[in-house]
């Protein structure tokens, strides 16, 4: 039996990430695209004295992420990306 913080992450070949890509609506693509993106960029903007225009940055990215996540998991529930999440 194996916890899941040990697992180590492999890298997926191209051909297959196009093959399973292939499979999925483009629209959840798209989705899934800009969660990450809007996590990673949730993730830029931590700390406690943050200034009034990186808080409305951050209040900018949480909005993004909201949107995609909201198409996510109308597809699968299981789908949608937090903002502390490593992947």
């Amino acid at each position: 039996m194996t916890a899941s913080h040990l697992l180590v992450p492999v890298p997926i070949p191209d051909r297959v990430a196009a093959l399973i890509g292939s499979c999925i609506p483009p629209h959840i693509l798209q989705a899934e695209f800009d969660a990450d993106c809007a996590a990673r960029e949730v993730r830029r903007f931590r700390g406690p004295r943050l200034g009034v225009e990186d808080q409305a940055d951050r209040e900018q990215a949480l909005s993004e992420l909201a949107r995609a996540n909201k198409v996510l998991a109308a597809h699968h529930p299981q789908l949608a990306v937090l903002p502390g999440s490593p992947f």
